[in-house]
């Protein structure tokens, strides 16, 4: 009975929150952050915003409001190998921008995350070698970024929330989340060294290495230690009394309490300065959104951070600017309980100036209906930002009236103001895939057959559909090859729109009135990781090699406008294949269990090393493989 009138009153209280924070979001403006002059004067916010939603169980349980908190030759042995020429780096979105993934070379030595243990392999002759390895938290996820001889291991724990049709699914108190970041000396490979340790408040949800700059974005909670207390019973009185006990928790907080801090070592320091945290005009919300500077040259010490009250979910950066963009969810009616706000999502946008090596500016904020798929929702050209939507999520079922839109903004007076618009992208279907190709974009929708939109984004004020290809199935992931040539990874379907196997599509776009697809090439049953992780894409434009992970195996293919489709061979592994790199005349391969090398022209196998056990053997027991 407890248990129930705790969560009925976590649900009431939730959907106050909710409905609260939407019904402001939709009548103010959605303009530049307002910028906390002092302290006193966020503690002064935190406090009242924060008592306007103390229940008996203090604030919302610890859930911030509408949190979504949270992809030829050989060299002469003396030269240095090149990417692009020698080696092919991890697959990003923007030229110049790299990103986070599981796997990073330099073009002699492959270090990748493996079983919780961190690898380093010499990829500099054909056969590979293990060298090094380093245990890591096996209870976390991570990431790693490479500059130089210095290796950032990006560590998520904690609690990450994912946006949710029902409220119910809200009520689950998150366990605090912590970030760490570990500075890894990667000189001598055979021995590895963690130099130093960052421990960060808040989830970590993306980052950007430009140079030797690094932005780190996280996401902190309201407050999750202080003392809040539970109600002694389900009376009115017993939860009256719990609520005004905890109001007063509220009302004697310090600024500490509200500011996400980081440690190095023993030494403890706030994450952001008062006077560096900014909040929309429109309440969105206690936690903290916050970009951290990094000059990996120099190591981890923190240079600079800048903080919006707010959550994010994704990130998009081109060279100069980094975007992180959150939805403001609507709450849906009920059936036969008409409302007069408009069900689905708005997604606000915030931009930064990322133009210094050593210093983040926030430039201003904007929003745009619906909400987006990915960060390939997101795109910066010529100081334009491109944006495609979504009016309905998908997981509220089928929504006939539902479109897309693509949206193009431009910033003017500390805003993102809305430059022009184009819609009705698929009515009644969901955004599948979206890549930008200078001022083309192209659009993948689908319900029962795969629409692809090609959009003229030469003026950004007029932008307008060139054409529209159907097809049964679809793209879930685009990848320019030169040529006119536009080639897709996803599934093909029925007449009933049921998928039916993984299939690559290889579209002529040359004509943007008129796109055609040439070819596609079944891989049969199944799902390719490159269909919702563009790293586990590998492209190499010298050969036209493109190798795709399918079930345990990668799969090559050549791919030309002369011979179509063309598949080259198949890497098989005791494990999954999660990734993929040419380095120099060889295919290097990455699952679980360790790292094959194949032959760049054939895919026939050249050498093996493999990884460190996630666990040790039981004596005795039988080896199955299931």
């Amino acid at each position: 009975m407890m248990r129930f009138a705790r969560c009925a009153a976590l649900l009431a209280a939730l959907a106050m929150l909710l409905a609260g924070a939407t019904a402001e979001g939709a009548t103010a403006k959605q303009g530049r952050l307002v910028a906390f002059r002092s302290c006193g004067e966020l503690l002064a916010y935190a406090k009242s915003q924060a008592t306007r939603f103390v229940g008996p169980w203090g604030l919302g349980n610890g859930l911030a409001v509408g949190m979504t908190p949270p992809v030829a030759g050989a060299p002469t042995r003396d030269a240095s190998p090149q990417q692009g020429v020698d080696y092919s780096g991890t697959n990003v979105q923007e030229q110049g921008v790299d990103e986070p993934d599981t796997a990073k070379t330099n073009g002699t030595t492959l270090f990748a995350v493996a079983n919780g243990t961190l690898n380093a392999v010499d990829v500099g002759e054909r056969r590979p070698r293990l060298l090094d390895s380093l245990k890591l938290d096996p209870r976390w996820s991570h990431e790693l970024l490479l500059d130089g001889n210095r290796l950032l291991v990006l560590s998520r724990a904690g609690f990450w929330v994912q946006p949710l049709p029902a409220l119910a699914a809200r009520i689950l108190p998150p366990a605090p989340s912590q970030s760490v970041l570990e500075e890894i000396d990667v000189s001598n490979p055979k021995a590895l060294r963690v130099v130093r340790t960052l421990t960060l408040d808040g989830a970590y949800v993306a980052a950007r290495l430009v140079g030797h700059s690094a932005r780190i974005v996280t996401a902190s909670q309201v407050p999750g230690e202080l003392p809040f207390v539970a109600p002694a019973g389900t009376t009115d009185d017993a939860l009256a009394a719990a609520r005004d006990r905890n109001r007063a928790v509220v009302a004697a907080s310090g600024v500490a309490s509200w500011l996400p801090s980081y440690r190095i070592g023993k030494t403890s320091r706030p994450l952001v300065q008062c006077r560096h945290v900014q909040r929309p005009p429109a309440f969105s919300g206690l936690g903290m959104l916050t970009v951290l500077t990094l000059d990996l040259a120099k190591g981890i010490e923190p240079v600079d951070s800048v903080a919006v009250m707010t959550d994010g979910r994704i990130v998009y950066a081109s060279p100069q600017s980094l975007y992180v963009a959150t939805e403001q969810w609507a709450v849906r009616p009920e059936p036969g309980r008409p409302t007069l706000q408009k069900s689905g999502a708005a997604t606000a946008i915030h931009k930064f100036d990322i133009s210094s090596p050593v210093r983040t500016v926030y430039r201003g904020s904007g929003s745009v209906p619906g909400y987006l798929l990915s960060q390939w929702s997101l795109s910066e050209y010529r100081g334009v930002l491109r944006v495609v939507s979504t009016e309905t999520p998908a997981w509220w079922g089928p929504g006939d009236e539902s479109e897309s839109f693509l949206t193009t903004l431009r910033e003017r007076n500390g805003t993102l103001v809305q430059a022009g618009r184009v819609g009705d992208l698929g009515k009644g279907e969901r955004v599948y895939a979206v890549r930008f190709v200078g001022d083309v974009g192209y659009v993948v929708t689908f319900r029962q057959i795969d629409p692809l939109y090609t959009v003229d984004l030469a003026q950004p004020e007029r932008p307008h559909v060139f054409g529209a290809l159907k097809i049964p199935g679809y793209s879930a992931y685009l990848h320019p090859i030169g040529d006119g040539l536009l080639l897709g990874v996803g599934q093909d379907a029925n007449e009933q729109g049921r998928p039916v196997g993984t299939q690559l599509s290889l579209f002529d776009v040359s004509d943007l009135r008129q796109p055609v697809r040439l070819q596609h090439a079944s891989l049969g049953l199944g799902w390719s990781e490159a269909e919702s992780d563009h790293h586990a894409f590998l492209y190499w434009p010298r050969t036209g090699l493109v190798v795709v992970p399918f079930q345990e195996r990668a799969v090559g293919f050549r791919v030309s406008r002369a011979n179509g489709i063309r598949e080259v061979g198949r890497v098989a592994q005791s494990g999954s294949i999660r990734r993929s790199f040419v380095v120099r005349d060889a295919v290097v391969t990455i699952s679980d269990a360790g790292v094959e090398s194949s032959s760049l022209a054939t895919l026939s196998p050249l050498g093996w090393a493999a990884f460190p056990s996630a666990e040790p053997p039981i004596k005795g027991a039988p080896n199955v493989v299931p």
